[in-house]
Protein backbone atom coordinates (compact mmCIF):
# COMPACT_ATOMS: atom_id res chain seq x y z
CA UNK A 1 0.00 0.00 0.00
CA UNK A 2 1.21 3.74 -0.53
CA UNK A 3 1.75 5.67 2.26
CA UNK A 4 -0.90 8.59 1.73
CA UNK A 5 -4.17 8.94 0.96
CA UNK A 6 -4.75 12.06 -1.29
CA UNK A 7 -8.53 13.45 -1.50
CA UNK A 8 -9.64 14.86 -4.38
CA UNK A 9 -12.98 16.44 -5.76
CA UNK A 10 -15.19 19.40 -6.00
CA UNK A 11 -15.34 21.81 -3.55
CA UNK A 12 -18.03 21.06 -0.79
CA UNK A 13 -17.62 17.17 -1.28
CA UNK A 14 -16.12 16.61 1.77
CA UNK A 15 -12.52 16.69 1.43
CA UNK A 16 -11.00 17.80 4.75
CA UNK A 17 -14.49 16.90 6.72
CA UNK A 18 -14.08 13.44 5.49
CA UNK A 19 -10.61 13.63 5.80
CA UNK A 20 -9.77 14.52 9.22
CA UNK A 21 -11.97 11.50 10.40
CA UNK A 22 -10.48 9.15 8.01
CA UNK A 23 -6.73 9.86 9.26
CA UNK A 24 -7.76 9.36 13.05
CA UNK A 25 -9.80 6.02 11.60
CA UNK A 26 -6.38 4.80 10.35
CA UNK A 27 -3.89 6.61 12.75
CA UNK A 28 -2.52 9.15 9.91
CA UNK A 29 -1.39 12.57 10.17
CA UNK A 30 -3.73 14.80 8.36
CA UNK A 31 -2.69 17.47 5.78
CA UNK A 32 -5.08 20.18 4.28
CA UNK A 33 -3.12 21.19 1.31
CA UNK A 34 -4.96 24.80 1.32
CA UNK A 35 -3.92 25.25 4.47
CA UNK A 36 -0.60 25.16 3.52
CA UNK A 37 -1.22 27.77 0.75
CA UNK A 38 -2.53 29.84 3.01
CA UNK A 39 0.06 29.55 5.77
CA UNK A 40 3.11 29.67 3.06
CA UNK A 41 1.22 32.83 1.51
CA UNK A 42 0.50 34.50 4.66
CA UNK A 43 -3.09 34.93 3.40
CA UNK A 44 -6.38 33.86 2.45
CA UNK A 45 -7.31 31.42 -0.72
CA UNK A 46 -9.79 34.33 -1.81
CA UNK A 47 -6.93 36.97 -0.86
CA UNK A 48 -4.40 35.36 -3.10
CA UNK A 49 -7.17 35.29 -6.17
CA UNK A 50 -8.44 38.73 -5.33
CA UNK A 51 -4.95 40.49 -5.62
CA UNK A 52 -2.88 38.03 -7.75
CA UNK A 53 -5.63 36.85 -10.12
CA UNK A 54 -6.48 32.78 -10.75
CA UNK A 55 -3.49 32.02 -12.93
CA UNK A 56 -1.19 33.16 -10.18
CA UNK A 57 -2.89 31.34 -7.62
CA UNK A 58 -3.11 27.91 -9.95
CA UNK A 59 0.82 28.59 -10.06
CA UNK A 60 1.39 28.55 -6.55
CA UNK A 61 -1.27 25.80 -5.89
CA UNK A 62 0.43 23.67 -8.28
CA UNK A 63 4.06 24.14 -6.50
CA UNK A 64 2.59 23.84 -3.28
CA UNK A 65 1.13 20.45 -4.11
CA UNK A 66 4.18 19.37 -5.65
CA UNK A 67 6.35 20.06 -2.78
CA UNK A 68 4.57 18.03 -0.16
CA UNK A 69 6.33 15.55 1.37
CA UNK A 70 4.46 13.37 3.56
CA UNK A 71 3.94 9.94 5.21
CA UNK A 72 0.95 7.48 6.31
CA UNK A 73 -0.86 10.96 6.09
CA UNK A 74 -4.40 11.77 4.31
CA UNK A 75 -4.12 14.47 2.08
CA UNK A 76 -6.87 16.75 1.45
CA UNK A 77 -6.13 18.88 -1.91
CA UNK A 78 -8.55 21.97 -2.91
CA UNK A 79 -10.93 21.20 -5.90
CA UNK A 80 -8.24 23.08 -8.32
CA UNK A 81 -5.60 20.74 -7.59
CA UNK A 82 -6.61 18.71 -10.78
CA UNK A 83 -5.29 21.31 -13.10
CA UNK A 84 -1.74 21.12 -12.42
CA UNK A 85 -0.32 17.94 -13.86
CA UNK A 86 3.20 18.85 -11.91
CA UNK A 87 1.27 18.51 -8.66
CA UNK A 88 -0.96 15.47 -9.96
CA UNK A 89 2.02 13.24 -10.94
CA UNK A 90 3.50 13.83 -7.43
CA UNK A 91 0.43 13.29 -5.56
CA UNK A 92 0.22 9.84 -7.69
CA UNK A 93 3.54 8.83 -6.81
CA UNK A 94 3.39 9.07 -3.14
CA UNK A 95 -0.22 8.34 -2.56
CA UNK A 96 -3.68 6.46 -3.48
CA UNK A 97 -5.91 9.08 -5.25
CA UNK A 98 -8.94 9.10 -3.98
CA UNK A 99 -11.98 10.65 -5.86
CA UNK A 100 -14.85 11.70 -3.66
CA UNK A 101 -17.82 11.97 -6.43
CA UNK A 102 -20.78 14.24 -5.51
CA UNK A 103 -23.49 15.01 -8.37
CA UNK A 104 -24.01 18.94 -9.21
CA UNK A 105 -27.04 19.01 -7.39
CA UNK A 106 -25.64 18.06 -4.20
CA UNK A 107 -22.28 20.01 -4.81
CA UNK A 108 -24.86 23.37 -5.59
CA UNK A 109 -26.82 22.52 -2.60
CA UNK A 110 -23.53 22.08 -0.04
CA UNK A 111 -21.34 25.40 -1.58
CA UNK A 112 -22.77 28.76 -0.84
CA UNK A 113 -20.56 32.37 -2.15
CA UNK A 114 -17.71 30.94 -4.05
CA UNK A 115 -15.78 34.00 -3.90
CA UNK A 116 -15.81 33.32 0.15
CA UNK A 117 -14.85 30.07 -0.31
CA UNK A 118 -11.94 30.94 -2.17
CA UNK A 119 -13.17 28.75 -5.15
CA UNK A 120 -11.02 29.09 -8.71
CA UNK A 121 -13.87 30.12 -10.92
CA UNK A 122 -13.15 32.14 -13.92
CA UNK A 123 -15.21 35.28 -14.45
CA UNK A 124 -18.30 34.22 -16.26
CA UNK A 125 -18.02 30.78 -15.04
CA UNK A 126 -21.11 29.37 -13.58
CA UNK A 127 -20.52 26.20 -10.59
CA UNK A 128 -21.82 24.04 -13.20
CA UNK A 129 -19.76 25.39 -16.13
CA UNK A 130 -17.07 24.49 -13.27
CA UNK A 131 -17.95 20.80 -12.46
CA UNK A 132 -18.69 19.90 -16.19
CA UNK A 133 -14.61 20.83 -16.38
CA UNK A 134 -13.09 19.29 -13.41
CA UNK A 135 -14.97 15.51 -13.65
CA UNK A 136 -12.79 14.27 -16.54
CA UNK A 137 -10.15 15.32 -14.59
CA UNK A 138 -10.71 13.85 -11.16
CA UNK A 139 -11.70 11.04 -13.72
CA UNK A 140 -8.33 10.84 -15.16
CA UNK A 141 -6.43 11.01 -11.78
CA UNK A 142 -8.66 9.04 -9.52
CA UNK A 143 -6.98 5.65 -8.46
CA UNK A 144 -10.59 4.91 -6.40
CA UNK A 145 -13.91 6.57 -7.02
CA UNK A 146 -15.97 7.14 -4.01
CA UNK A 147 -19.65 7.56 -4.84
CA UNK A 148 -21.26 9.04 -1.72
CA UNK A 149 -24.03 11.06 -2.81
CA UNK A 150 -25.91 9.75 0.11
CA UNK A 151 -23.19 8.47 2.87
CA UNK A 152 -22.62 10.38 5.72
CA UNK A 153 -18.65 11.08 6.80
CA UNK A 154 -18.87 7.79 8.75
CA UNK A 155 -20.20 5.86 5.75
CA UNK A 156 -17.30 7.84 3.23
CA UNK A 157 -14.35 6.87 6.04
CA UNK A 158 -15.35 3.22 6.14
CA UNK A 159 -16.23 2.73 2.36
CA UNK A 160 -12.92 4.84 1.43
CA UNK A 161 -10.67 2.41 3.91
CA UNK A 162 -12.30 -0.64 2.86
CA UNK A 163 -11.13 0.41 -0.99
CA UNK A 164 -7.37 1.32 -0.18
CA UNK A 165 -6.58 -1.54 1.32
Amino acid sequence: MKRNIVLIGMPGCGKSTVGVVLAKALGYHFLDSDLVIQEREGRLLCEIIEEEGLDRFDEIEEAVNASIEADHTVIATGGSVVYGEKAMEHLKGIGIVVYIQLSFEEISRRLGDLTKRGVSVREGQTLEDLYKERIPLYEKYADITIHAENMDIRGAVEEIVRACH
